[in-house]
């Protein structure tokens, strides 16, 4: 079995690669399962328990990492069998050991937040509130990360997605 982690910021693209990786796995007769950090969120009161804009909330508080950390783990099948998982902040040290790759997605952190926003609108009561938790919670806090963790170092894999008609894959 293989697990892979697709980090990156929000609004990167990890979903969607993470999905086109799934199912070209898939086309070449080798099965692959899909996993999404997003499906690991905290409840309400423990997220935003620092505050609804609190970029320290996000960092720390807004997923559950020990349950998907367990979950990914649990996942089985046969030896064959991939296990993509998606989300930010997969090379947390809650998450060390649980990757047999990663792959980070590089995108500019003002324009990934811009599509971030604009798909993540429907959550919020206006689109300017949405660019106000982006610019004041999820930008700082995955600052944080990059520079506390460097992803983007000790990835497997860069996934440059900062020019969208031309993506490139780099090994390490």
């Amino acid at each position: 079995m293989t697990r892979i982690g697709i980090d990156g910021i929000d609004g990167a693209g990890k979903t969607l690669l993470g999905e086109e990786v799934a199912q070209l796995l898939t086309a070449r007769g080798r099965p692959a399962v899909r996993v999404s950090l997003d499906q690991f969120e905290r409840p309400p009161a423990e997220r935003y328990a620092r505050g609804e804009l609190s970029p320290e909330g996000y960092y720390l508080d807004a997923f559950d990492f020990e349950r998907f950390h367990a979950h990914v783990l649990s996942v089985d099948g046969p030896q064959e069998l991939v296990i993509v998982a998606d989300g930010v902040f997969l090379q947390r040290p809650e998450l060390a050991g649980v990757w047999d790759a990663t792959v980070w997605v590089e995108a500019d952190l003002e324009i990934a937040a811009q599509r971030g926003a604009a798909r993540n609108r429907v959550w919020f009561d206006s689109l300017d509130d949405t660019h106000e938790r982006y610019r004041v919670r999820y930008l700082p806090a995955q600052r944080r990360y990059i520079q506390e963790q460097r992803p983007h170092e000790r990835a497997t894999f860069v996934f440059r997605n900062t020019d969208l008609t031309e993506p490139q894959l780099i090994g390490r």
